[in-house]
């Protein structure tokens, strides 16, 4: 039952973030927010890498999830350019999550592996 509620609520907050335009709560009405990581390829077939954009942070986490909720990927040293290799990796949907040492979300995003 917590699987069914995690799953719900990742799907929830990824849609939630896609379907809305973004705005920075700083800046002024309107204005969208500048994406902190950009992911290619997507699709994946063998790897992935994950560069930040701006507002870089060693302590960051990047955790990967799967479809129906479990963590599958960690890494909690990043660099600027992170690759992950997707050879564990089954055919579908994932969905990342870029956190602070504190835990709050950063960023989170969704990424499909063809193979």
């Amino acid at each position: 039952m917590k699987l069914i509620y995690t799953l719900s609520f990742i799907l929830i907050l990824v849609f939630t973030a896609s379907s809305q335009e973004r705005t920075n709560p700083s800046s002024p009405p309107g204005e969208p927010i500048t994406k902190i990581i950009k992911f290619y390829p997507n699709p994946a077939t063998s790897f992935i890498t994950f560069d930040f954009q701006r507002g870089y942070d060693k302590t960051y986490t990047l955790q990967i999830f799967n479809l129906p909720g479990k963590k599958v990927y960690e890494v909690t040293e990043i660099n600027p350019k992170t690759v992950v290799n997707l050879n564990d990796f089954f055919r579908g949907i994932y969905i990342f999550q870029l956190r602070d040492k504190a835990g709050r979300l950063i960023e989170a995003g969704k990424f499909q592996v063809s193979k």
